[in-house]
């Protein structure tokens, strides 16, 4: 059995894994060197790195038997552009999704980034900004004086943050996961009164997050998920499980 996973994500790498464990050969497709690093090492797993049309994809789907999405809750134009490859290479495709995170009471919501950023508008205190490189942009009208970016330590995300016009001593670059130790550490050291997050669930480490924020009284502002369908993980593997041979 060949599958291509288009991944990127803690739980695309389990099931790759897992997949190739079974004896299927598995192609893992990546958009940058960061995920290739996460997703490489795996022995019976090809890592195919860079971003991709939907032409493309399809190309590379040619022979396989299954392709499954496994890329971020959040990346709803990769799982559009999968989704189209997908039906142009006439290849069944699962889409794996992460449970959805239970929200701390006094949580705040919004649909994207500049509605998150427009709920915090009027008020007052430091922010400490989760939700990645290239939401920096929506968050600049707020004072650049008053972000604190946590961003991957990559050559990309801290252009992104001098782009933005982020003060260096404000840039917070580390690689994940955090734990709520390190969370409520950081939130203290840069006296944060506003957290802003996506939902990445437990592999994102959404509940470290939200219990830092219940230990020091920070508001969490959390970007809700798009609208999306799919499987659990255990729910993909027992699917392909009765195809392997």
């Amino acid at each position: 059995m060949k599958v291509i996973v288009f991944s990127g994500t803690t739980e695309g790498r389990r099931l790759s894994a897992a997949l190739a464990k079974l004896g299927a050969k598995v192609t893992v497709c990546v958009a940058t060197e960061y995920g290739a690093e996460e997703q490489g090492g795996i022995p019976g797993v090809t890592v195919h790195t860079g971003r991709m049309e939907p032409d493309a994809m399809a190309r590379l789907m040619q022979g396989m038997d299954l392709c499954i999405d496994a890329t971020h809750p959040y990346a709803e134009a990769a799982t559009a552009n999968i989704r189209r490859a997908a039906d142009l290479a006439h290849l069944p495709c699962k889409r794996l999704l992460r449970p959805a995170s239970p929200l701390p009471p006094g949580s705040l919501t919004a649909p994207d980034a500049p509605a998150a950023a427009a709920l915090l508008q009027n008020t007052e205190g430091n922010i400490l900004l989760t939700t990645g490189a290239k939401e920096l942009a929506a968050f600049s009208g707020l004072g650049v004086q008053r972000l604190y970016p946590r961003v991957l330590p990559s050559a990309q995300s801290l252009g992104a943050c001098e782009a933005a016009g982020i003060p260096h001593r404000n840039v917070i670059a580390m690689q994940g996961p955090f734990s709520t130790e390190l969370n409520v550490a950081l939130l203290r050291q840069f006296r944060i009164r506003y957290l802003v997050t996506k939902d990445g669930g437990p592999q994102g480490g959404f509940a470290e997050k939200a219990e830092a924020v219940r230990r020091t009284g920070t508001v969490l502002v959390v970007i809700r998920r798009p609208a999306d369908s799919g499987e659990t993980e255990e729910e993909i593997l027992q699917f392909c499980k009765g195809l392997i041979p």
